[in-house]
């Protein structure tokens, strides 16, 4: 997809923000896990927007982890069909500690369906990592574990956040205004 011909782009959380961000969720995570008495963590990748965030948090971790990516979405479009498509699933997570990492919570569907989609699957525990949660969003409770960032209602890309696939290399969050 081409870019928008006329659009403004406003850094809204800079690069740095987001490196120490990381690096704290990274400990607050390690802690959790060791209170768990979890020996390693699956850590799952949600594609695509959480692939930077997910790179990033990876390299932080002191506990030990196995890595997998999922694809999944309930829309078609920009509407939600009210089921959940996994395009790529997980392997199997029975008896494990599952952390998802996710770019954004909004609304919180998607997310509800993923989860339940991967309860029945009896993992140890099933907990959430998102680097940005939009609460003001939410329209389906969903338990969210880890939280980067609380952000506003705007259109965000960077980091792994896109419009169109573009804009995901920015090195930080930024909101895009179209003209």
């Amino acid at each position: 997809m081409p870019l928008p011909e006329k659009y403004t782009l406003t850094e809204l959380i800079p690069a740095e923000n987001l490196a120490a961000r990381v690096k704290e969720l990274a400990a607050q995570i390690d802690a959790c896990y060791t209170e768990l008495g979890a020996k390693e963590i699956m850590l799952v990748c949600v594609l695509r927007g959480a692939c930077v965030f997910y790179a990033d948090l990876l390299r932080a971790l002191q506990t030990p982890v196995r890595v997998d990516f999922l694809q999944a979405s309930s829309y078609v479009g920009q509407a939600s069909s009210g089921n959940l498509h996994i395009s790529k699933d997980i392997e199997n997570i029975e008896n494990q500690h599952v952390l998802l990492v996710e770019d954004i919570v909004d609304t919180g569907f998607t997310m509800r369906l993923l989860l339940e989609h991967l309860q029945a699957r009896r993992p140890a525990s099933l907990k959430i990592c998102t680097l940005l949660n939009k609460a003001d969003a939410r329209r389906y409770e969903v338990p969210v574990d880890f939280i980067g960032f609380e952000v506003p209602e705007k259109f965000l890309v960077g980091y792994g956040l896109d419009y169109n696939d573009s804009f995901r290399n920015l090195p930080y969050i930024g909101e895009i205004v179209l003209e």
